[in-house]
């Protein structure tokens, strides 16, 4: 059912974003020209794609809310946090590659021959 819904809010947002780049810009907000028809008025009539930029814009607050009540349902009330422990578990300790004795992926000491940068032969 999530899949389903999530597939819908895709196609939603897809929607949404195609009718608000086919509105006309009335405002010049980027410079190009709006239409100065109803400069006498102050409000602009309502348009088709006004009215199914709301309702696509409702639509897509109503499956966000739908996912998240979905998401916290399938939480099953336990936190991330609450499966941290302190124990590590018995296959790390016996790894070597992990093991804190400084014989890991550390540079090697000064005491060591090997040199510390590389040298043009």
């Amino acid at each position: 059912m999530e899949n389903v819904i999530l597939l819908v809010h895709l196609l939603l947002a897809l929607a949404l974003i195609g009718v608000v780049l086919l509105q006309r810009s009335e405002g010049g907000g980027l410079g190009m020209g709006g239409g100065g028809g109803n400069v006498s008025t102050g409000r602009s009539s309502t348009t088709a794609l006004g009215k199914l930029t709301w309702v696509l814009g409702l639509s897509i607050f109503a499956t966000t809310l739908t996912l998240t009540v979905i998401a916290a349902q399938n939480a099953g009330g336990s936190s991330v946090l609450d499966r941290i422990t302190d124990d590590r578990p018995a296959a790390e300790e016996s790894d070597p590659a992990l093991d804190d004795s400084g014989d890991g992926l550390l540079p090697p000491s000064a005491g060591d021959d090997a040199p510390l940068t590389p040298t043009a032969d």
